[in-house]
């Protein structure tokens, strides 16, 4: 298969000249790359024709899951004839295991997994052993232990039609390839027996399969839709042909265990339980040797038993076949695979937003191994565990062949790793300029801020606004959604304008970044001569109509494919304003949005930074009405320069836009359909009888859920998954939910 791009735009602006120098250089081999692209330069549009000019499988690195998922639906978009995948933790919800020496506290490692993250993860894999023609969008989790892709892919099951094989045989193989048999509901990564059928829903497709046997023959295999049973049709199956129909069945999870090997592995891990068992009685550490018995013991009992254990990733070093202290095994060698199987000899890594997603991976071996350290140290785990890790910076650079660092305020690192050289993409092909930069005083920053807000919801444009922390977020999206705060905010606004009628408010002080001069203006308090007056025209009279914001947060702790749905939301008008913290800064693609506001911008600090503020108030170029306000007291050093670079950039545009006629004209782009489908929402109200919540991937009726009826263990895991719904309710601010819930779990326990 052969990368094709399929787009209705051509080349532009500064993309032709981008595009050539970054395919001449990775046909030179060179390792390194940097593009400086501005926002809205076409950066995407100008990697994925390298991509179709090079042919090489390609790795896109994203810092952050909402920019990851924005990515992969745009490089979908572009190639929707190849494989395009997108790669990312699984977890909605996420509580590592640890243990706090100083309380003597034992946190449970505790995991809520995103059903349909898992299953772009196990497709992501299955197409790096299957087919060339593949780009995956990636988080950092892509150097995080995944396990062998030689073992991955040696554990498969080929079916084929006419083919002999005993019935038994065959499900005892699915049953080693992690699947698991269902009597009811089937679901991913399950199958179930109906007569002489066997209904499989492999767990990276969205459709099922269905094997019809007889007597000890598999007579006949199709697709069919996992929800009704029905055949799907011909065109949309992608079964094999090899004179006979052919399907081939990859394993359920990553962490697949033969076996034939299982005796060799167990002995290699009792062998280093008994050494360190020996280890803490020459310590005196008799408590701590007994804890770590019993916990390896249990754990081995239950993969012999079951195949897996909560866990199982602390003994991936014996399955692997590593040494102690060898890196583990990752995405990027699934793609060494893939470039050794289908002899494109190596693959092309992209890390996008360069300047965050280089820290990103530099900074996660360290917090992983100060963790598990402490949790060996108490006997909670063997030394194995610190094998389990993410790649170490300098052993992730090793594994990717050429790099190309994009972004739009690369960092001094990637410069010099690039030799000093810099593919320069400022000019946009839509001619639009950088932001107007105002900055205002920070007393009556919320009055001043809602007045512009409803100037925009009045002319259909939306709103960013940043602030510090999670709960300044959190408050500030509940005040801008509390309809009588805005009102009496409003009528306040009115009296104090009507009352100093064509007079100066020092209140609304502002200083435009085009009367700026920077290079003259020192740090420090804002001089007086540069500030002038803030006008706020109203096109509505605000006496007989107000109109009243709808706004959502966006953060860490909103799950991560919501997270692309509230961008949606925004961009067609559901909510007028997100407000966040750092997931507005980089690369996300809201052509709808005029204003960018950033609260207490004189905060110098990472989130006030000279990139950060950059990539911030580069979100609202893409609108030809976009401007940027900065609510500050002082100008601090990062604000001097971002405001500079800003400038700069504006400047070469504007000199583009005369040389060649171009009048600039707002991006229009289409909302792109959501990754998935939105599931029904709760049933969180009493029907009837019942009262119905989701708990991970089934609906429970409460109300029959009997104490009673149930074992300990069920009693035990039953109230695991409602404290963790009773959590996520409460983050949710579903206060009652929770209430609920916990009142459920007082009658289990």
């Amino acid at each position: 298969m052969k990368f094709k791009l399929i787009s209705n735009y051509q080349p532009t602006g500064d993309q032709p000249q981008a595009i050539e120098k970054l395919v001449r250089g990775v046909r030179d081999n060179k390792p390194h790359q940097t593009l400086l692209g501005v926002t809205g330069s076409g950066k995407t549009y100008t990697v994925a024709n390298v991509i179709e000019q090079v042919q090489k499988p390609t790795l896109v690195i994203a810092h952050n899951k909402t920019l990851a998922a924005q990515l992969y639906q745009e490089f979908r978009d572009f190639f929707p004839e190849n494989a395009v995948n997108y790669f990312v933790s699984y977890y909605d919800y996420y509580q590592p295991e640890a243990y706090i020496p100083s309380t003597d506290t034992y946190i449970e490692k505790e995991a809520q997994i995103n059903d349909e993250i898992d299953k772009l993860r196990l497709s992501t894999t299955t197409n790096l052993l299957t087919r060339n023609d593949v780009i995956v969008v990636a988080s950092v989790s892509c150097i995080y232990n995944l396990g062998s892709p030689v073992e991955y892919g040696r554990f498969i099951l080929e079916i084929i039609e006419g083919q002999l094989v005993q019935r038994q045989d065959l499900l005892l193989r699915l049953s080693q390839l992690q699947y698991e048999a269902s009597n009811t509901e089937l679901r991913r990564g399950t199958y179930r027996l109906r007569g002489d059928t066997i209904q499989l829903w492999p767990a990276y497709e969205a459709k099922a399969l269905r094997i019809d046997t007889l007597e000890d023959k598999i007579t006949k295999i199709d697709w069919i839709d996992p929800i009704t049973g029905t055949k799907m049709n011909p065109d949309k199956m992608t079964l094999y042909e090899r004179g006979q129909k052919t399907f081939v069945i990859y394993p359920a999870k990553h962490y697949v265990i033969d076996p034939k090997t299982q005796t060799d592995q167990f002995e290699a891990i009792f062998a280093d339980l008994k050494r360190r068992l020996e280890e803490f009685k020459d310590q005196d550490k008799i408590f701590e040797a007994h804890r770590l018995e019993q916990k390896v013991k249990y754990d081995l009992q239950m993969i012999k038993e079951f195949g897996f254990t909560n866990g199982i990733e602390n003994y991936s070093r014996y399955f692997d076949g590593r040494q102690p202290g060898q890196p583990p095994y990752t995405l990027l060698d699934y793609f060494k695979h893939n470039a050794a199987e289908f002899g494109s000899g190596s693959f092309l890594t992209v890390m996008d937003e360069s300047h965050m997603s280089i820290p990103q991976i530099g900074g996660m071996y360290a917090g992983d191994q100060s963790r598990k350290q402490t949790l060996v140290e108490y006997g909670f785990r063997l030394p194995s565990a610190l094998d389990n890790r993410p790649l170490r910076f300098n052993e992730f650079q090793a594994r990717i062949p050429q790099a190309v660092y994009v972004s739009a305020t690369p960092r001094e690192w990637e410069v010099e790793k690039s030799g000093g050289e810099v593919i320069e993409q400022l000019v946009r092909p839509t001619g639009l300029l950088d932001p107007e930069i105002e900055l205002r005083k920070t007393q009556g920053q919320i009055e001043d801020l809602i007045i512009e807000i409803i100037k925009r919801k009045q002319l259909r444009q939306r709103v960013l606004v940043t602030t510090l922390t999670k709960k300044m977020a959190e408050a500030l999206t509940e005040y801008l959604n509390d309809q009588d705060k805005i009102r009496q905010l409003v009528e306040s606004f009115i009296t104090k304008r009507d009352q100093q009628a064509e007079q100066v408010d020092p209140d609304k002080i502002i200083l435009k970044s085009d009367l700026l001069p920077i290079e003259g203006m020192k740090m420090g308090q804002i001089p007086p001569q540069y500030q002038t007056q803030a006008e706020l025209p109203l096109e509505i009279d605000l006496r007989k109509q107000i109109l009243y914001p709808k706004v959502a947060y966006l953060h860490s702790g909103v799950e991560t494919l919501e997270r692309s749905d509230i961008l949606a939301d925004l961009r067609s008008g559901e909510y007028d304003v997100v407000v966040g913290i750092n997931l507005l800064r980089e690369g996300l693609d809201l052509p709808e949005v005029t204003l960018v506001a950033i609260l207490d911008a004189d905060k110098e600090g990472f989130l006030r930074s000279r990139i950060s503020l950059i990539q911030t108030m580069g979100r609202a170029a893409r609108h030809v009405e976009g401007r940027a306000i900065l609510y500050a007291d002082n100008l601090t050093g990062s604000m001097q320069v971002a405001i500079g670079e800003t400038q700069r950039r504006r400047q070469v545009q504007v000199e583009h836009n005369r040389q060649y006629g171009i009048d600039p004209t707002t991006i229009v782009k289409p909302i792109r359909d959501r990754m998935i489908e939105k599931k029904e929402e709760e049933l969180k109200t009493h029907k009837g009888e019942m009262f119905i919540v989701n708990l991970g991937k089934e609906q429970v009726d409460l109300t029959a859920v009997d104490p009673d009826a149930l074992t300990p263990d069920d009693k035990r895991k039953m109230m695991k998954k409602l404290r963790t719904r009773m959590r996520q309710a409460a983050d949710e601010m579903d206060f009652e939910l929770a209430a609920v819930l916990r009142d459920k779990v007082g009658e289990l326990n």
